[in-house]
C-alpha cells in the first residue's frame, strides 16, 4: 500500500512535465510559417500585391483597432457564431438524444439527416435568402445548420457506443432507466459530445464566412469582401488571421471546459 502513494504522485508530476513541451511544440509550425512568409515577402520573391508582408498586415490590424471598426466586426461575427452555435447544438442534443435512445426514431430520422449532411453549405444560401431575406435570421440559420450535423452525429455515436457491459452492471444493481442515463450513459457519452461540440464550433466559424457574404454590412466575412473589392490583400489576410485567432480562442475555451468536466478520464490513454 505505501508504494501506491508515490506512484500516484509521480503520475501527476509527469503529466505536468509533459504539458509544457506539448505547448512549445505547438508554436514550432506557426513560427516557421511566419519566418517563411516574412522572407518571401521582404525579399520580393512574392509580390506585395499578391501577399503582403506580416508587417503590413499588422499595420492594417492596428489601423482597424484605432478607428474602432475592428471590435464591431469581431463582435457581430462572434454574436452570429454564438447564437448559431447555441441553436444548432440545442437542436442536435434534443434530436440526437431521441435517436440515440430509441431505435425506431433512429430508423425514422437518421436516413434523412445523413442525406442532408451531404448538402454543401453554400447550397443553403439561396434558399435561406428566399425564406428569410438577407437579415440576421438567414445568417444565423446557416451557421446553426453547420453546427448541427457534427454535434448530432457525435451525440448519437456516443450514446450507441456506450459499453453494454456497463449497462448490464447497472441493471444488476437495479438502477432505474433514469439512473442508468444519469450514472452510466450520460458520463460515458460525454467525450463524444465534446468532440462534436468542438467540431461544430469549428464548422460554425467556417459557415459564418458564407453567412456574411449574404449582404452583410459588418463582420470579418464582410472585411474579406471589402478586401476583395478594393484589391487589398492586407485586409484579406488580416481577416483570415483574425478568424484563426478568434476561432482558436473559442476552441481553447471549450477544451478547458472539457478537461474540467472530463477530469476523470485516463489522460495517459488519450495522450495527455
Amino acid at each position: 500500500m505505501p508504494q501506491t502513494i508515490p506512484l500516484s504522485f509521480e503520475t501527476k508530476k509527469t503529466g505536468k512535465k509533459k504539458r509544457n513541451p506539448n505547448i512549445l511544440l505547438g508554436f514550432i509550425l506557426p513560427v516557421l510559417l511566419l519566418a517563411v512568409w516574412t522572407a518571401a515577402t521582404e525579399t520580393g520573391f512574392i509580390p506585395s500585391y499578391q501577399l503582403p508582408s506580416p508587417k503590413n498586415v499588422i499595420e492594417r490590424i492596428v489601423r482597424l483597432v484605432q478607428d474602432g471598426s475592428l471590435w464591431s466586426h469581431v463582435g457581430i461575427t462572434f454574436y452570429r457564431v454564438g447564437i448559431g452555435f447555441f441553436i444548432g447544438t440545442l437542436a442536435a442534443v434534443l434530436l440526437g438524444s431521441v435517436v440515440g435512445f430509441y431505435s425506431k426514431a433512429e430508423k425514422i430520422f437518421d436516413p434523412i439527416i445523413q442525406a442532408f449532411k451531404s448538402i454543401p453549405s453554400l447550397a443553403w444560401v439561396p434558399l435561406f435568402i428566399l425564406w428569410m431575406g438577407i437579415g440576421e435570421a438567414s445568417k444565423i440559420s446557416l451557421i446553426a445548420v453547420g453546427v448541427f450535423f457534427p454535434v448530432y452525429l457525435n451525440i448519437v455515436s456516443g450514446i450507441l457506443n456506450v459499453d453494454r457491459k456497463l449497462i448490464e452492471v447497472g441493471k444488476v444493481y437495479r438502477l432505474s432507466h433514469f439512473q442508468l442515463v444519469k450514472r452510466i450513459i450520460f458520463p460515458a457519452s460525454l467525450p463524444s459530445f465534446f468532440t462534436g461540440l468542438r467540431s461544430g464550433l469549428g464548422l460554425g466559424w467556417m459557415f459564418v464566412v458564407a453567412a456574411e457574404l449574404m449582404g452583410a454590412s459588418e463582420g470579418l466575412g464582410y472585411l474579406l469582401v471589402i478586401g476583395q473589392n478594393s484589391s487589398s490583400p492586407d485586409i484579406i489576410i488580416a481577416s483570415i488571421l483574425l478568424f484563426a485567432i478568434v476561432g482558436k480562442l473559442t476552441d481553447w475555451f471549450v477544451k478547458i471546459i472539457e478537461n474540467k468536466v472530463l477530469a476523470w478520464r485516463d489522460t495517459s490513454a488519450i495522450g495527455g
